[in-house]
Parts: structure tokens; sequence; C-alpha cells
């Protein structure tokens, strides 16, 4: 969607013309419960040519697709006696007990995105498995402080920065 009813809120080249009531407005139509079922959800701002037609181009797709190949075997491994679970996504309540460990600064980070960011318990479970996932991609076993800040990073549409 749209970050506002114009479409340029946050846009640095181009001035948005509509008020804070129209943009919370245009953002409530999406609701809190449909937001909850969703595992991640970014503003990505539009990409100028001279930065998509330059030569450092960041890290190579190759690498990317090496990694994620890895995580998935890490998942498939993980996930081997379970029937219906294949991934981090499809975890329930059981195994992100058994396979979400958290150490206690990405416990606490957990915490306080509970308390102050108000995020439901259906936020909460999609930002562990999110964060199991960053875990995975880091080749961790247990879930760290800056693999939750990732997966939080990754609901911005909870977090109510725009207003």
């Amino acid at each position: 969607m749209n970050p506002c009813p114009c479409g340029y809120f946050g846009d640095p080249r181009r001035e948005c013309r509509c008020h804070a009531t129209q943009i919370q407005n245009y953002r409530s139509r999406i609701s809190g419960p449909l937001l909850d079922r969703i595992d991640i959800h970014i503003e990505v701002p539009a990409v100028r040519y001279q930065e998509m037609s330059g030569a450092g181009r960041g890290e190579p797709s190759a690498a990317i697709r090496a990694r994620i190949e890895q995580a998935r075997q890490v998942q498939a491994q993980r996930f081997r006696g379970h029937r219906r679970v294949t991934c981090n996504a499809g975890m329930g309540a059981k195994e992100v007990q058994a396979h979400a460990p958290a150490d206690p600064a990405a416990q606490d980070l957990l915490k306080m995105a509970m308390t102050e960011m108000n995020f439901s318990a259906r936020a909460y479970d999609r930002v562990v498995k999110v964060a199991r996932t960053c875990a995975d991609l880091a080749g961790s076993d247990i879930i760290r402080q800056d693999h939750v800040s990732e997966a939080i990073q990754f609901r911005t549409l909870d977090r109510n920065l725009w207003v």
C-alpha cells in the first residue's frame, strides 16, 4: 500500500500533501488483526535511477541465495520429525517454545516490545518467528538481541511512527 493517499509521505524528493488525520485514516483502513497475520511489513522508498544503475550494487544475489538455502536446510533439519511444520513461519506455540530459545537480552527486548509498543500476542509470535529466521541466517542457535531488533524493524505498521 502507499504510505498515504497522495503516495509521497516520507519521500525525500516530493512533498506529501496529506494532513496527519488523512494519513491516520488511510492507514487505519488496514485492520490490526489483519496486520497481526502478516509476518513482515516494511516501508520501501523509491529508488533513484542513479542508485539502480550504479556499479556498486551491494551483495550479489548468489551469495544471498546461498545464505537463504543454508537457513532453509537448518529449518528442514529442525522440523524433520514434524508433520505440518517445515519452516519457522509454520511454527505453533509449542514449536516456538521448543525451537526459539532467546538469550536474556533478547527476552528483555521482546518484553519491551510487548509493553511499550503494545504488540498483540499474535504480533509477538510473528516477531519471534522472524527473529528465529534472522538467527538462522546469521548461523546462530539462539535468538540474540540483534535478531529481535531486526524482526521488530520488520513491523513498521505496528509502530505508529507516521503520525
